[in-house]
């Protein structure tokens, strides 16, 4: 019965909320604008984190690097 309850809940909800896209649909546009601008400013901010993660890390192996060649060569 479970099963049978979230398909007519599911479809009840995306019926009411076709309905609502229309009726508020100004509400509902400045909030999909605010979502895209929110991932974007979210993803730029991300990729900006792991460009100087990945620049730290590649200048921590340069500092390791001379230390494991006299390693070798003792």
């Amino acid at each position: 019965m479970g099963k049978i309850a979230s398909i007519i809940g599911g479809t009840a909800a995306a019926v009411v909320g076709l309905i609502l896209i229309f009726v508020w649909n100004k509400a509902f546009v400045l909030g999909l604008e605010f979502l895209i601008m929110f991932a974007l400013v979210l993803g730029g901010v991300i990729a900006v984190i792991a460009g100087i993660s990945e620049i730290k890390d590649s200048l921590a192996a340069r500092k390791e690097e001379p230390k494991d060649k006299e390693e070798t060569k003792e």
